[in-house]
């Protein structure tokens, strides 16, 4: 957490990494909520790796860490092995923060049913369960594409490991990422039982990133405007997912701000339209009742009954 985060974020959601770069006990309480982070989509159960190349001075300080050394980002949290010890250290938590800050829990998909539930048990106030199509700046290409479930086949089992333990909609929230793009995507993960959506790289494109604006930039380092992805070189030509204050400078904060707002108000209105086509009053409204789907895989996966049937793979 740096100074001009805080202040400039009417809410605030501080993540607990396995790493613990930057962690201390102050910038906890001033948070509006901890989310403790075991995994993410892209790389449930792997570590990452922070180039050497993005550790500016301000990063090291940031993280209290050396000045342009690559860094081996842990795969597991340091001090518990197991659930029993994560409740120990959501209990911990909430006593540095006085009981006051909300915990959520961050997994990436893989075992979502058994991870949610233990989740739940060790204390969590709200779970995150991260699909395969999220993403990240600091894994492997193996993991990308071949470590995690589709956020899809993720949203029902964690939904029903709530429903079996009586939280879900009273008491316990979940919230689903990974691959959020529409109000579309937004809608199908509230009818299938998702309190909330969280979205990452979309935001980034909203912003500007993969502008056709640097394509010649983007094609220089081995890629296209739309295709890019290597934000892990800290090279972006659209001077968001960078340290160099050359490229960094490119950002126009104030425009790029009016972007993210018109994409997040788009992004809701989509979503509301559609809660008003299934005759709801209210996006948190929606059930699967309101989906059905167009492919077997997806509908074995949704749980919802293929279009024009009222079948559902594998269950009948």
């Amino acid at each position: 957490m740096t100074p001009e985060e805080r202040g400039h974020s009417s809410t605030l959601v501080y993540q607990y990494l396995p790493s613990r770069y930057g962690m201390n006990p102050d910038d906890l309480r001033k948070a509006d909520a901890i989310e403790v982070v075991l995994g993410q989509g892209a790389k449930p159960g792997g570590g990452g790796m922070l180039l050497g190349q993005k550790i500016t001075e301000r990063v090291a300080a940031m993280r209290t860490l050396p000045v342009g050394i690559d860094q081996r980002s842990a795969s597991r949290h340091p001090d518990w092995t197991g659930p029993d010890d994560l409740e120990i250290k959501i209990k911990e938590l909430r006593e540095i923060t006085d009981w006051r800050t909300p915990i959520y829990v961050k997994v990436g998909a893989s075992r979502p049913y058994y991870d949610t539930a233990l989740a739940v048990k060790a204390g969590a106030d709200v779970v995150v369960i991260d699909g395969m199509q999220g993403g990240t700046a600091a894994t492997q290409q193996v993991f990308i594409e071949n470590v995690g479930i589709p956020t899809l086949a993720a949203i029902r089992p964690a939904v029903r490991a709530l429903q079996d333990l009586g939280v879900h909609r009273d008491g316990v929230q979940l919230i689903i990422s990974g691959g959020i793009r529409t109000g579309a995507d937004v809608a199908k993960a509230i009818a299938l039982g998702a309190d909330a959506v969280s979205i990452g790289t979309a935001a980034l494109i909203a912003l500007g990133d993969n502008s056709p604006r640097y394509d010649a930039e983007y094609a220089a380092l081995g890629s296209a405007a739309g295709f890019y992805d290597d934000f892990q070189d800290g090279k972006d030509p659209a001077g968001i997912s960078t340290q160099d204050p050359e490229l960094a400078a490119r950002l126009d904060p104030v425009e790029a701000g009016r972007r993210l707002a018109n994409y997040l108000r788009v992004l809701t209105l989509e979503a509301q339209t559609i809660a008003r086509a299934c005759g709801k009053s209210h996006l948190l409204n929606l059930e699967p009742e309101d989906l059905v789907a167009l492919t077997i895989e997806a509908a074995a996966m949704a749980g919802v009954p293929l279009a024009g049937t009222d079948w559902i793979p594998g269950r009948c």
